[in-house]
């Protein structure tokens, strides 16, 4: 039986796609780069800032003395954008609370680092519903990787066959299968429902017990 459910953020529980697409180009720019709206959704969606200017390096030539810096300035950039923008959605804050309150054990494992996890599950009033969260920081391979997902199922000491994993990304849902947990794709935020979730543990249960 599903025991606790872990959430990606960026896709899943906060809308912020464009808010790191508009903030890393915005840091590039000041260098003459940019990723185009094509090359974001077909191959940097769901990646972290550092593997991102990985990339960039290897394929436009992007300076690598420039990384460290223009990393900097896309993490001042982008909780420029979540203090303006983010704030709670009613649909997760029930989804959560009703999820804790029947005792699931919730968690979010983000290829974003520590500090924006905290300051976006703090602004959408999400951060009381969690047992932990998991950074690219805490990590030594982000995803595709399953690394966060096994180390999420670790600390909730459970099996994978026990654990339910949110995710809307290509790369998200490599790593969430590959960890072994069942998964649940959605589309966008307004897909993360609790019926929607409630309706995939009923169907795994089930599975399990027939």
């Amino acid at each position: 039986m599903i025991k606790a459910i872990a959430f990606d953020m960026d896709g899943v529980l906060i809308e912020a796609k464009d808010w790191h697409y508009e903030a890393l180009n915005k840091a590039l720019r000041l260098f003459g780069f940019e990723i185009s709206r094509y090359e974001h959704l077909t191959t940097f969606d769901g990646l972290p800032t550092k593997k991102k200017l990985e990339m960039l390096s290897i394929e436009h030539n992007l300076p690598k003395q420039l990384h460290g810096f223009i990393n900097d300035m896309k993490q001042r950039y982008t909780m420029e954008i979540v203090n303006a923008q983010c704030k709670p959605r009613f649909n997760h804050e029930y989804a959560l609370s009703r999820l804790h309150a029947k005792g699931y054990k919730l968690a979010v494992c983000s290829n974003s680092i520590r500090s924006t996890i905290e300051v976006m599950m703090d602004r959408a009033a999400l951060d009381s519903y969690l047992s932990f969260i998991i950074s690219n920081q805490d990590v030594s391979k982000s995803k595709p990787d399953p690394e966060m997902y096994t180390l999420a199922i670790s600390r909730f000491g459970l099996a994978p066959s026990e654990v339910l994993i949110v995710e809307d990304n290509e790369n998200g849902l490599r790593a969430a299968r590959a960890s072994g947990a069942h998964v649940l794709a959605v589309d966008d935020v307004d897909d993360v429902t609790y019926a929607a979730i409630a309706t995939r543990i009923a169907e795994i249960d089930q599975a399990i017990a027939a």
